[in-house]
């Protein structure tokens, strides 16, 4: 008499490990995307609190601070002219919205949207 066996086959590992091998290697492939943007990120923030008086900033003393900092953190992409800095009342609006994508096999690549933005100085009027 046979006894009833059970279990997952080669098949069947292989329909179950694909899709997180895809979705592993996206990941990998990702991370350095992320990374990049927490690098821009910081750089906003950390120009945020070093201008904490904008009203006496000219939009070049905001831009040279940006860029000073972006080759601190080595970030290549987005450049300096990538970001828009705008007067909003006596507060300088930085913000940094830009795509990065990444190759993931053949011609297939995905895609990512990033949108930071800093208020450096105070909106109101003094």
């Amino acid at each position: 008499m046979r006894s009833k066996q059970a279990g997952i086959t080669f098949i069947g590992w292989i329909v179950l490990l694909a899709p997180m091998a895809v979705c592993i290697y996206a990941a990998v492939r990702l991370t350095p995307i992320y990374l990049n943007y927490m690098r821009v990120a910081k750089t906003l923030e950390q120009t945020k609190s070093e201008l904490k008086d904008a009203g006496n900033s000219t939009q070049q003393q905001v831009r040279r601070s940006i860029e000073d900092r972006l080759n601190i953190e080595g970030v290549e992409f987005p450049d300096i002219k990538d970001i828009k800095i705008a007067r909003q009342g006596h507060a300088w609006v930085v913000s940094a919205t830009y795509d990065d994508q990444t190759p993931m096999f053949a011609n297939v690549s995905i895609t990512v949207s990033f949108d930071k933005s800093v208020t450096i100085g105070s909106e109101g009027g003094e």
